[in-house]
């Protein structure tokens, strides 16, 4: 699988990652079994990132992924987050800190490559620009400097002037876009017929600053498969992240992409997205999570077949306009 360097940080990641969130569901309510097999499994197509979370199955995916790691003797490069309740807020730098700490208890580690805050910015459930720059990022450099973690970095969603300062600031070296078919806007211009969020000039910004982007929802939560049905051990009512409305009015936006699949342009709506996400320009990584070792020898599959045609980004920007 294709390697690419993320950003300044210098790491060698796969095209793409390994995500154990709580969507796909396989890290946190799948069997010990499967869950090892599915690792193993992506070691073995050369994945290299791998991305979790204490709020995937509160530390569930965490303890999961920790205990199929040592039984694989796996050290991939390794990602966690850390999202502050709003009664953590009046002791920000103590609230991180404590975080990290029962993250690497519960993945067994000593360090882990990239910590990421992972709560929204600029919106009023999330922290303000104020907080970010003035209370989190001197707790997370903290935490850097102690040897815990090697790179910082942010979920990069809420408003988008709060979003600009932050990237502008240059203090963070990743930044998780949400980036897919229905809302490409990080990396392209957005879909004027869609009503998603629009970060256009953001993924620009981003890179002038030497982030590593990592993409995430690439399937819009799954709607980019183009069925309604769910694997049971995936999140069966998801709220969409930056695109339509709702999940619905996002499957009936990706079976607009139908007729991309009927040329033979890809061959499935899942691999058309993948594809798309995967290879976008300036992307790093692109994670997928998934329900079944199924579903992610699909994604290897369709990863192994390259990026799209230029004639295929350009008809997909015209059947959603």
């Amino acid at each position: 699988m294709e390697q690419r360097v993320l950003g300044r940080t210098g790491l060698t990641v796969s095209a793409l990652g390994y995500g154990a969130g709580a969507v796909g569901g396989l890290m946190v309510r799948g069997s010990p079994a499967e869950q090892e097999r599915s690792l193993a499994r992506a070691f073995e197509a050369g994945i290299t990132y791998v991305d979790t979370a204490p709020l995937y199955g509160n530390g569930e995916s965490e303890k999961n992924l920790g205990r199929a790691l040592r039984a694989l003797g796996a050290e991939p490069v390794l990602g966690t987050k850390v999202r502050l309740p709003a009664e953590a807020r009046g002791d920000i730098g103590g609230a991180i800190a404590a975080s990290l700490e029962a993250s690497l208890r519960r993945l067994g580690r000593e360090s882990v490559e990239l910590f990421q805050l992972h709560d929204e910015i600029g919106t009023p459930e999330g922290l303000t620009v104020e907080q970010v720059l003035g209370e989190a990022v001197p707790a997370l450099q903290r935490l850097q400097r102690q040897g815990k973690c090697r790179f910082l970095g942010i979920t990069a969603l809420g408003e988008v002037p709060a979003l600009r300062a932050v990237l502008e600031s240059g203090v963070f070296d990743t930044a998780q876009i949400p980036f897919n078919a229905l809302n490409p806007s990080w990396l392209a211009p957005g879909h004027p017929g869609l009503p998603a969020q629009d970060f256009t000039g953001l993924g620009a910004l981003a890179a002038a600053r030497g982030m590593g982007l990592i993409g995430i929802r690439i399937l819009a939560a799954g709607a980019l498969s183009g069925e309604a049905g769910r694997h049971p051990v995936a999140m069966q009512a998801v709220a969409p992240i930056a695109s339509g409305p709702s999940y619905e009015a996002d499957l009936a936006a990706a079976r607009r992409l139908l007729p991309l699949v009927e040329a033979g342009m890809a061959g499935s709506l899942a691999e058309l997205a993948i594809r798309h996400a995967a290879f976008a320009p300036g992307m790093g990584c692109a994670l997928i999570g998934t329900a079944s070792v199924e579903q992610l020898e699909a994604a290897i599959a369709a990863v192994e077949k390259g990026p799209l045609s230029p004639g295929a980004v350009e008809r997909m920007g015209a059947l959603l306009a």
